[in-house]
């Protein structure tokens, strides 16, 4: 069993950054890919990126490519999203899951944080 939580969300200007971080319990976190999706109001939920096991391999969304960057500290049992140059477009609850691999299935989901960029 894991259990995940968001933190790190909040209301920015677009062309500003924020850190999401999803904290992990459980002993086999990192054994475990985690990913970061996200679910725009009246819209489908997206993925966002993911990373492997031992962060030797990371995965984005087209649209997130060149300012997202997701990485994950095995010790702390912690993943962060570091996004920069927000659009309003990237609005969204954001979630952090965990799974057997970035491909899923996720098993594990956090309960999300808001994000919200204004133009």
């Amino acid at each position: 069993q894991v259990q995940l939580v968001e933190s790190g969300g909040g209301l920015v200007q677009a062309g500003g950054s924020l850190r999401l971080s999803c904290a992990a319990s459980g002993r086999t976190f990192s054994s475990y890919a985690m990913g970061w999706f996200r679910q725009a109001p009246g819209k489908e939920r997206e993925f966002v990126a993911a990373i492997r096991w031992n962060s030797g391999s990371t995965y984005y969304a087209d649209s997130v490519k060149g300012r997202f960057t997701i990485s994950r500290d095995n010790a702390k049992n912690t993943v962060y999203l570091q996004m920069n140059s927000l659009k309003p477009e990237d609005t969204a609850v954001y979630y952090c899951a965990a799974g057997a691999g970035v491909a899923g299935p996720y098993d594990y989901w956090g309960q999300g944080t808001q994000v919200t960029v204004s133009s």
